[in-house]
């Protein structure tokens, strides 16, 4: 006869296997949930400056301020399985050595809750009680996902190993995704289209080059400080 030990090892391990079982179940359920998202992003407000991008910085380096327009529609991605939403968009460039690899930056990220974890989210108490209300008997919110930005200010600086970044070439804008569900694995963009999952239409901008380094007139510095030195004087 099995002691209690062995019998509470052989409940816990068919307890597992169900559980198990289970979830890749729910996780596979994603599958048969038709997705289509697509995005429209362009570029617009090009500045490379030197300074200290961070800071942390150590030293002086030139680096690039990309505001951008978005229009985005990611709500088909929502379903009863998700968790939340991780949109980013990076800045792509081919590498100036010749090889064939490429360059990528993030310049802004938002994370997009579903309704039933919005309690996760580090927001206070009045932008959590609108969340509510607007999600108020709804398991999916239609317009969650949904991203209208016009002139958006990154969140982070492009820069790179060399310490310049001015007139780099076939600079591109690309906006990405990673679903997290409740239950299965994380799943960014699509490579290709998997049953009713469609890979992302658009979401990517026409090449740009980088701007000259933004370098201020001398000139047009000492008369500044000369007119705010006479205006001192005549205060005086």
């Amino acid at each position: 006869m099995y002691n209690s030990f062995n019998r509470i090892q052989n409940v816990f391990g068919f307890f597992t296997t169900v559980a198990c079982v289970f979830g890749a179940f729910i996780a596979a359920t994603d599958l048969f949930s038709p997705r289509a998202p697509s995005g429209v992003i362009s570029p617009e407000n090009l500045q490379v400056v030197k300074g200290r991008p961070h800071y942390y910085s150590t030293k002086k380096e030139e680096y690039a301020i990309i505001r951008f327009s978005l229009d985005a529609d990611l709500s088909s991605l929502f379903t009863w399985n998700t968790k939340n939403l991780f949109v980013y968009v990076t800045a792509d460039w081919p590498a100036a050595d010749g090889t064939n690899t490429t360059n990528s930056a993030v310049i802004w990220d938002s994370i997009i809750t579903n309704p039933s974890a919005d309690h996760l989210l580090n927001i206070g108490p009045a932008t959590l009680k609108k969340l509510r209300k607007s999600s108020a008997g709804k398991s999916i919110d239609p317009n969650r996902g949904k991203l209208k930005l016009k002139n958006q200010k990154p969140k982070y600086q492009i820069t790179h190993p060399s310490g310049k970044i001015a007139h780099t070439q076939d600079v591109t804008l690309k906006l990405h995704y990673n679903v997290q569900p409740w239950v299965g694995l994380l799943t960014w963009n699509m490579p290709r289209d998997l049953f009713l999952w469609k890979t992302l239409a658009g979401g990517e901008s026409e090449k740009m080059v980088l701007p000259a380094l933004k370098v201020k007139d001398a000139k047009e510095t000492k008369s500044k400080t000369k007119s705010k030195s006479k205006t001192n004087k005549a205060k005086a």
